[in-house]
């Protein structure tokens, strides 16, 4: 009986399990798996994430782990539950890769060494000593380095069906075996190079593949590491005593020190002080907190000692939010199918049907087994899909040497053919379109007597806009004065004394200076003893080329806008500045909301952002870029990064990989037009193995050599 509709399901009723599934390794995997999945019955819903080689599998609660588990190893593909630790299956099989890669590596050296003596024209007993130390070489290295494709492709016909490690598999072993038969019956050739070759070539894209999704998986796990371990609980007693975060409960009282995380969200039952909420709403001003107020996990307690009452912990609290919500988009991307894996759908089959035709078609022609295995063999080679392969990765490493040249690291192999897409570019504010470093705005408006004073205050204080009042009255060659009795005062700001005047620096209504107008923010008062009142003002400077860079993405098609956390009047202006729509005071969930309905209709969103709380909208995207001076979790969501202070690098990239995907496109015409050329021959005869060996390297360096055109694509 068929699996009732999601539709029709209570919520309460669906089960949701992840297993980690180490041996996925194209499209043709995932629509397998996936395919298997949905006819099981019991299972709502099957989503793989290609990226972390996971499955999420929806499922009613009769169906437990266990029997999914088995459900997948049925469809063919070995599976562990994924219960959130850290997945060790990536390292490992990077490690694996780079073994098998060494002896792949080592072993084509030698017997290409020994290959070239044979083609210089060496016969008889020579001849034959060469062929063999070519088998004493290749024969264990293709053992050894070749395990990942024959288990790969062994699983798959154990299950009954193919994958692009099938011919593969089959064209090297049957290559070594026509060889090792000609050497032992002291035939003219061998194709004992060609089949290393093979290997290095194709292990050597499969270790770049595992690299970079290892360098993916960890985008939801680097946030939750900003959460603090435990807090300080309050006992009937008032008595504080450490609690893991994973203890934490609603209804408990945390004492959360000045300086110190939250581990819960919750509300400020007693205390005044200053939170830094950049975690959530990129906002790099504190906000002034006090009892009612709702402070969240992640957040940093900047002044005061303050009271909170836990309302929500572990799983539940915002900051889990926001993690979920990048895996769930993380899983989304990772449906986007790359060229070569489509082709793959088709290229098994076709190999394995031309192969075995030119072997009962020369049969049935009256050749003998010796001629129509190596025709087979030669159709096998010829049509190796090695420059297939080839055609996106070879590519992207050429114009991701020319990017990193100008500034822009590339993170995801697939990001250039998303990048290249974009129609919309969506950028965050603070430390993005702005250098995320406040600056006095003009001259700072303090006399020579009082500026040493400012500065003591200023280097005895944490908040954001007193370290910039610091470097700005540093770069004066300014030096302190000496303070006593310095207290700070939490939310409102600092104090001290200088030859017994009382100065002041903090929160203008405290010192007695004038009001900021609404909504400013970047603001700081400061008084000495009985002298006029100080209102400091700071702006956060947009990067030097922002306007520039932003015409450049209009004139390539993109249409830009902002969608920050930050307050409405400071990103207006900037819109104004730019001539851009811009939408403030969103939170994570707000722009991934956004930028799922742009998806929904459509349109292909290149988001730009820096903060933990641009995360979850970097991972929904179609493509994302952040700025080298992006937190952790915005460096490991994001696609690809860019250095310094400049903008120019993201319409810069974006050319870049309009230009790569021209070229890739060449590659495959390229690589389509040598297999309508070459396979034709060798079904005809015309070709033996180790011409196709050398046709197949020939083909691949014609393909390389038309990527090495990308290096000067970043302009």
């Amino acid at each position: 009986m068929n699996a009732p509709a999601p539709a029709a399901l209570a919520a309460e009723r669906c089960a949701t399990s992840q297993f980690s599934v180490p041996t996925l390794h194209c499209a043709g995997c995932i629509a397998k798996l996936e395919g298997g999945l949905a006819a099981t019955p019991g299972v709502i819903d099957a989503r793989v994430n290609f990226t972390t080689r996971r499955v999420r599998v929806t499922h009613l609660p009769e169906l437990d782990t266990g029997a999914v588990r088995e459900a997948i190893a049925r469809i063919g593909f070995p599976a562990e539950p994924f219960l959130g630790e850290a997945d060790g299956a990536a390292s490992r099989e990077s490690r694996a890769l780079v073994k098998a890669l060494a002896v792949a590596g080592f072993a084509a050296m030698n017997v290409m060494l020994l290959s070239v003596s044979v083609w210089s024209g060496a016969e008889g007993a020579t001849r034959q000593l060469f062929h063999w130390l070519s088998a004493m070489i290749a024969l264990p290295a293709v053992a050894y380095a070749g395990r990942p494709f024959f288990r790969s492709a062994w699983a798959a016909l154990r299950h009954g069906r193919t994958n692009m490690d099938v011919p593969i598999s089959i064209g090297v072993v049957l290559a070594c075996g026509l060889s090792l038969y000609e050497t032992a019956t002291g035939g003219h050739d061998a194709y004992f190079d060609g089949a290393v070759m093979l290997l290095f070539f194709l292990l050597a894209g499969r270790f770049l593949d595992s690299v970079m999704r290892a360098r993916a998986q960890d985008s939801a796990g680097a946030l939750l590491r900003q959460t603090a371990p435990g807090a300080q609980v309050l006992d009937k007693q008032n008595v504080p005593q450490w609690r893991a975060a994973e203890e934490l409960a609603p209804n408990m009282r945390m004492l959360v020190a000045a300086g110190d995380r939250l581990a819960a969200d919750g509300v400020v039952e007693s205390g005044t002080s200053s939170v830094d909420r950049s975690l959530i709403t990129g906002e790099s001003v504190p906000e002034t907190v006090a009892p009612g107020s709702r402070v969240l996990a992640g957040t940093i307690n900047m002044d005061g000692p303050l009271i909170v009452k836990v309302t929500a912990a572990g799983e539940n609290t915002a900051i889990a939010d926001i993690a979920r919500l990048m895996e769930a988009a993380g899983g989304t991307k990772s449906r986007y199918v790359r060229i070569a894996d489509r082709a793959a759908r088709l290229y098994a089959p076709a190999v394995h049907s031309l192969a075995a035709l030119s072997f009962l078609g020369w049969m049935l022609a009256g050749a003998g087994v010796h001629q129509a295995v190596l025709i087979a063999v030669a159709v096998l080679i010829i049509t190796c899909p090695c420059a297939l392969g080839l055609a996106v990765p070879v590519a992207q490493v050429v114009a991701s040497g020319a990017l990193m040249r100008a500034g822009v690291l590339i993170k995801d192999g697939s990001a250039l053919e998303r990048l290249a897409e974009a129609d919309v570019a969506l950028f965050d504010k603070t430390g993005t379109l702005t250098l995320g470093r406040p600056t006095p705005l003009g001259a700072l408006p303090l006399t020579a007597e009082e500026k040493p004073v400012a500065l003591a205050l200023a280097r005895a204080s944490r908040h954001p806009l007193s370290r910039a009042l610091t470097a700005a009255l540093e770069a004066e060659g300014v030096e302190a004065a000496p303070l006593a009795d310095m207290i700070e005062q939490p939310g409102l700001g600092i104090e001290g004394h200088v030859d017994g005047v009382r100065a002041r620096l903090g929160r203008a209504d405290w010192v007695g200076a004038e009001q900021p107008a609404e909504g400013a923010a970047l603001s700081t008062g400061f008084v000495l003893g009985s002298a006029q009142a100080r209102l400091l003002r700071f702006e956060d400077a947009l990067r030097p080329d922002s306007e520039a860079a932003v015409a450049r993405l209009r004139r390539q098609g993109l249409a830009p806008a902002i969608l920050s956390g930050d307050r409405m009047q400071a990103v207006a202006a900037i819109g104004r500045q730019l001539a851009v729509d811009a939408t403030a005071e969103l939170s994570p969930a707000d722009k991934f909301a956004a930028i799922e309905r742009l998806s929904a209709s459509g349109r292909r969103v290149l988001m730009v952002g820096d903060g933990l709380n641009d995360g979850p909208a970097l991972k929904a995207a179609h493509v994302s870029i952040a700025p080298s001076s992006a937190s952790d979790v915005g460096q490991t969501a994001a696609d690809l990064l860019f250095l310094g202070d400049r903008l120019m690098p993201v319409p810069v990239a974006v050319a870049a990989a309009r230009r790569t995907m021209a070229v890739v496109r060449q590659n495959f015409a390229l690589a389509i037009g040598y297999n309508v050329l070459a396979v034709p021959l060798a079904i005809a005869g015309y070709v033996t193995p180790l011409i196709a060996a050398l046709a197949m390297s020939g083909s691949s360096l014609i393909v390389v050599a038309n990527a090495l055109r990308l290096r000067s694509a970043a302009r």
